[in-house]
């Protein structure tokens, strides 16, 4: 293409895997640079060219002062914009940072549910980063009919279930179900996604940022710190399976409040991404308080999730730069 080799026709990016202690495992991540002027269409196929779960496209702006503590991004699966996300969240603050364009340990993202709180623990290049988002959606327990039948989208049974399912989220919303270990490693998605079943749920109570997706999840340990399993399935995202799903953990929390395993709070640490050869270490931990309920059990007896955190380390992979579409 005429003038394709031109600075103005190509956006610089980084690649870094998120959840990770090394290169080549955890959540692929796409960040873009210089992207403000694009189009929504402009965005999505960028993000349909990396084919990773999520791209980002941040924008850096000072608060007047000279210092950088705020940033923008819009986010993108291969099939659409979303609202907020774990691993784009921790790998874009890592990647600004890194590249200088962030100045403090602690900043904020705007994104599309809002303000999210970022922190980074440790020097620069091997820091942990954590995220800190408001509870939002909370539904349940759900039924054992609709728990059975969102099992059967993951070849599993109610046979396999150990718990309460519930749908929670901070800005994305899963339905968190707690099955036996030997169920986690046993699901396999049916390759379709909710379908009916969302008018079902709809039913149980509001959760607007529901996704077409499960966590099944299997917990050992006692509270806290829990251990968990994890695997999750964005069945309608054109994702599939998730090597890493910081917006995952984070609703989690909110789900081991609610059914009375951290019911006074706490860590869990969560292990994802194993059986795609991809393996992630999520570090999370919620807070309990007594903000109003957000939907599911009015009153109920464990207390309420008030505040949720999920951090990570980040592995940088590949630096270089994409065409505009």
């Amino acid at each position: 293409m005429p003038g394709s080799d031109r600075p103005l026709d190509r956006l610089e990016y980084d690649v870094v895997d998120v959840f990770t202690d090394r290169p080549f495992a955890g959540n692929q991540l796409a960040v873009v640079h210089g992207g403000d002027e694009l189009s929504t269409d402009q965005c999505l196929a960028v993000a349909r060219e990396f084919g990773y779960s999520e791209t980002t496209f941040p924008s850096v702006t000072s608060d007047g002062q000279g210092r950088t503590r705020e940033y923008a991004t819009r986010i993108f699966t291969p099939e659409r914009e979303i609202p907020f996300a774990g691993h784009p969240t921790l790998g874009t603050a890592w990647v600004l940072r890194s590249r200088g364009l962030l100045d403090a340990d602690e900043c904020v993202q705007v994104c599309g549910v809002g303000r999210i709180g970022v922190r980074f623990d440790g020097p620069a290049e091997t820091a942990r980063v954590e995220l800190s988002a408001t509870p939002r959606d909370l539904v349940g327990p759900l039924p054992r009919d609709l728990v059975r039948d969102l099992l059967h989208l993951v070849g599993l049974s109610l046979s396999d279930v150990v718990g309460e399912g519930w749908v929670a989220g901070c800005g994305l919303s899963f339905v968190h179900l707690p099955v036996t270990e030997e169920a986690v490693v046993r699901a396999v998605p049916a390759g379709r996604g909710f379908g009916p079943l969302v008018e079902r749920l709809a039913a149980l109570g509001p959760a607007d940022d529901l996704l077409d997706a499960l966590n099944v999840y299997a917990v050992t340990g006692g509270a806290p710190p829990l251990g968990v399993h994890s695997r999750v399935f964005v069945l309608g995202a054109g994702v599939g399976e998730d090597a890493a799903t910081g917006s995952a953990a984070a609703g989690l929390g909110m789900a081991l409040v609610a059914s009375g395993l951290l019911p006074e709070g706490g860590r869990y640490d969560i292990t994802q991404g194993v059986e795609m050869d991809r393996p992630s270490r999520l570090y999370a931990r919620v807070e309990v308080g007594d903000r109003p309920d957000v939907g599911g059990r009015t009153g109920a007896s464990h207390g309420r999730a008030s505040l949720c955190h999920v951090a990570g380390q980040v592995q940088p992979v590949a630096t270089g730069r994409i065409a505009v579409p």
